[in-house]
């Protein structure tokens, strides 16, 4: 008489089978891989910014050593702020592109599964809706914002060394580069200001894949037409006292939250005020409602019929 087995024909003899909260740990990062894999322009966007930001780099070296030594004569702490002018220009640069890609991803992220019916293939697989729509906010919340990470530090290094060599090569001193574009302390404030706009833009990354969750067409204009006509309606009837600071607080108030500049010099680490941030109610509604919005859109994503 045979004994029949109740383990997994696919693991080895003797393995046990793998836990339930593994299991979910690999199907989560296998779906953020697979977004991965879908959408290119999370790299490719901010790339082709950093390629064209570089030429034009290249482009101002004629001139670079004259205008170098113009900012010398200058007082010292205006110094510093011409010589980072151009590296922080650079880095909002690619920051706002990378939030424009950010935003255009979560528009067609779930909308886009529902138009080509894809989406019938990928309920057939053992992937919950919830870690599907988990998966998709990674993107604009964490892969996008290390993805331009990652960039700025690198275009900042080549643009550092491109300069400190041509003016070496003509015969002056670079060193005064360096206070200026803070090699050392750029990437920990960097990685800090990446963070803290992650979170704080959370709600509207989450509306925004809310609404491709619900809409079957023109998924831009559901998601900005609504505020558009709110503050039209506010400008006319309260003459733009009561919505207007809620969005402008929404855009910038995280900037104001999470920094604390101490004077007119290129950003250091004493500028970095994170119990202050942390401290934040706007921080905190944003990401309860960030997490309202997802809930929706899980909701959304498991009624919803192929468009």
């Amino acid at each position: 008489m045979s004994v029949q087995s109740n383990a997994s024909p696919d693991l080895p003899i003797g393995a046990s089978p793998p836990r339930p909260a593994a299991a979910a740990r690999r199907t989560y990062l296998w779906s953020v891989r697979r977004e991965l894999w879908e959408n290119r322009s999370i790299w490719i966007a901010p790339l082709v910014v950093v390629g064209v930001i570089l030429v034009g780099f290249a482009f101002s070296l004629v001139g670079f050593v004259a205008r170098f030594q113009h900012t010398q004569t200058l007082p010292l702490p205006k110094q510093a702020a011409a010589h980072a002018e151009i590296y922080d220009f650079a880095t909002l640069a690619v920051i706002l592109a990378s939030m424009v890609v950010a935003v255009f991803y979560c528009l067609g992220a779930l909308q886009g599964e529902r138009r080509d019916r894809s989406i019938l293939f990928w309920k057939s697989l053992p992937v919950s809706d919830l870690t599907t729509v988990l998966a998709k906010a990674t993107i604009p919340l964490v892969v996008i914002p290390a993805v331009a990470y990652l960039l700025v530090i690198a275009l900042r290094l080549v643009m550092l060394v491109v300069g400190a060599a041509v003016l070496a090569a003509n015969g002056v001193d670079p060193a005064p580069l360096w206070p200026a574009v803070t090699p050392v302390t750029t990437p920990v404030l960097l990685l800090y200001a990446m963070a803290t706009i992650s979170l704080w833009y959370a709600p509207i990354y989450a509306w925004l894949l809310l609404v491709s969750a619900w809409a079957r067409r023109m998924a831009f204009l559901w998601a900005f037409g609504p505020p558009f006509v709110l503050l039209l309606f506010d400008r006319i009837a309260f003459h733009g006292l009561l919505f207007h600071p809620l969005l402008k607080y929404r855009l910038t108030g995280g900037v104001e939250a999470a920094f604390t500049p101490q004077s007119h010099t290129p950003m250091s680490l004493a500028d970095v005020d994170p119990l202050r941030f942390l401290a934040s109610p706007g921080l905190w509604f944003g990401l309860i409602f960030a997490a309202g919005f997802l809930a929706a859109a899980v909701w959304l994503r498991r009624r919803r019929a192929p468009d």
